[in-house]
């Protein structure tokens, strides 16, 4: 009687479920694309299939199946399977589990399977917790994050986990689930009788941005919003779909995700690209990220990747911080934007970058030795006495306010840091200085 209340109970909250999870798939065969990961022949659908999971975390954006899979997954093991939210778990919680699993393993040599979703959450101590059991087997571990497991999961925990990274799903895949959703009169919207307008579902794809979830979320609200004609059918139509989208809202993800579109922002402009340089800018501030860091980014990147170029390029980068100071949101985008153009169309350069490379290398590798005697310090009492700066000769003395001298220690006077590059101002500057000192 107790078993039929819980499968009573289940089925009700089953048709009160959102569409995204009412629709979720059940077998690998209704789980779209991952190729990579449960394609045919693929190590990871092996495992699953033959019932032989190690412990694995599952890591990509929202709405590519990292849940759905570890549903699967509970499907088709013949291990017991538990699930924790690591917003809610703790300590007691882990070891509750743990001491089960024990029991389970032991008296009726059945293994267990940990699902941890967000197991990114999970602190130091509680990683730390688990780690004893998923090394020596009393548990499987399968963790999903949305962050980069590198950051936020503890080295030995990663040790012991295989790593599989999801994909954002391409528009058709998230049309297919659509569709499915449309159709499907158990589960689905099939009892909606919805007629589509051209172009429908190819909107709804589009806003999700390679998330399933939140393309079902939009279907499903959309469908709702919708009154029945008098033959009961619903149009879905491009404008109630804009009506529930209104505008998608971009965020980071994952921490790292964040570094990712700085770190295409800055190859961008350093490829000379003006055009994916400002895209990858747009991406920047649309979500939310501090103008003036970006404009210490371009800071950075006139005096690395232009240098003596365009010396001209630090000034207008400077010129722009400090403007983006001073004005601030939404206006600081044209001035940001006015600098990356600049960037990304300026010549380029490295020659300064390379050269303090060299320099600090030189720092840290050879013998540090004194200050050469005719290049220390006077400008204090009783320093000629000490025989400092004996033999300088001051260059503005001589000819083209230049002279022959060391400046280097004497284990470094024949090391060379800076080697110009070719392009046109920085050669012209290296010319008239070779000039400047008549060396031909």
């Amino acid at each position: 009687m107790e078993d039929m209340f819980h499968q009573a109970a289940g089925k009700k909250l089953h048709r009160a479920a959102p569409l995204a999870v009412r629709m979720r798939p059940r077998t690998l065969d209704e789980f779209e694309e991952q190729f990579g990961l449960v394609g045919p022949g693929r190590p990871l659908k092996q495992l699953i299939s033959g019932d032989g999971l190690q412990s694995v975390i599952f890591f990509g954006p929202p709405g590519t199946g990292k849940t759905t899979l570890a549903h699967i997954i509970a499907n088709m093991t013949s291990a017991h399977f538990e699930k924790i939210n690591a917003v809610m778990a703790g300590v007691a919680d882990i070891r509750k589990v743990v001491e089960q699993a024990k029991d389970r393993l032991a008296l009726y040599s059945r293994r267990t399977v940990l699902f941890i979703d967000e197991i990114h959450r999970f602190n130091k101590a509680q990683q730390d917790a688990l780690l004893p059991f998923v090394e020596d087997g009393t548990v499987v571990l399968v963790g999903s994050t949305t962050e980069n497991p590198m950051f936020a999961v503890n080295r030995p925990l990663l040790s012991r986990s295989l790593l599989y990274r999801l994909e954002p799903l391409s528009n058709a895949a998230v049309d297919r689930v659509l569709r499915r959703a449309l159709e499907d009169v158990e589960r689905g919207l099939g009892s909606h009788r919805v007629v589509l307008e051209q172009g429908a579902l190819q909107a709804i794809a589009g806003f999700a941005n390679g998330d399933a979830r939140t393309a079902l979320n939009v279907l499903e609200l959309a469908v709702l919003t919708i009154a029945p004609d008098g033959e009961g059918k619903r149009a879905l139509t491009l404008d109630t779909i804009k009506n529930v989208c209104q505008n998608r809202v971009i965020q980071f993800d994952r921490a790292d995700e964040h570094y990712d579109v700085i770190s295409a922002f800055i190859k961008s402009m350093r490829g000379s690209d003006p055009q994916a340089a400002l895209y990858w800018l747009a991406r920047l501030l649309h979500a939310g990220d501090d103008p003036f860091f970006v404009a210490r980014r371009i800071m950075i990147l006139a005096a690395e990747d232009i240098g003596l170029a365009d010396p001209r390029a630090l000034e207008l980068a400077a010129s722009a911080a400090q403007a983006v100071q001073m004005i601030g949101m939404p206006e600081a985008r044209i001035i940001l934007a006015q600098a990356v153009v600049y960037m990304a169309l300026a010549p380029k350069s490295n020659a300064a970058y390379m050269g303090i490379e060299a320099a600090m290398q030189a720092v840290s590798r050879e013998k540090v030795t004194a200050v050469p005697q005719h290049l220390r310090d006077t400008s204090y009492s009783g320093a000629k006495t000490l025989g400092h700066g004996a033999g300088y000769k001051y260059p503005h003395n001589f000819e083209k306010h230049w002279v022959e001298q060391q400046y280097m220690p004497d284990n470094l006077k024949n090391s060379t840091f800076y080697q110009p590059s070719g392009q046109e101002r920085e050669k012209q500057m290296w010319e008239q200085w070779i000039n400047r000192k008549g060396i031909f």
